[in-house]
């Protein structure tokens, strides 16, 4: 079955930072666009950075230049790299598979920026 396990989440001092990881399984990895969204504290969930299928790449506003989004299609992983980071990158983070009317979201992992 569809398996997306996110990992590399935990606490972090501003300015840290973390890579996070997301391995699939039970679909054609290298055909979807793979995203990492967020969702804070009593926020809706929004997306971060997606990177498509050819390796194109979209960041939100708030982490552009400072996040970094990959993929490894012989490994099945997207990663996500994020540096400087702020308080307001608190959250969890999810890992999201999208192929047409297919998607697929994984368990999410925890990430808080605090001092």
């Amino acid at each position: 079955q569809v398996q997306l396990v996110e990992s590399g989440g935990g606490l972090v001092q501003p300015g840290g930072s973390l890579r996070l990881s997301c391995a699939a399984s039970g679909f054609t990895f290298s055909r979807y666009v793979m995203s990492w969204y967020r969702q804070a504290p009593g926020k809706e969930r929004e997306l971060v950075a997606a990177i498509t299928a050819t390796g194109s790449t979209n960041y939100a506003g708030s982490v552009k230049g400072r996040f970094t989004i990959s993929r490894d299609n012989a490994k099945n992983t997207v990663y996500l790299q994020m540096n400087s980071l702020k308080p307001e990158d608190t959250g969890v983070y999810y890992c999201n598979a999208n192929y047409g009317v297919f998607r697929h979201w994984g368990q999410g992992t925890q990430v808080t920026v605090s001092s």
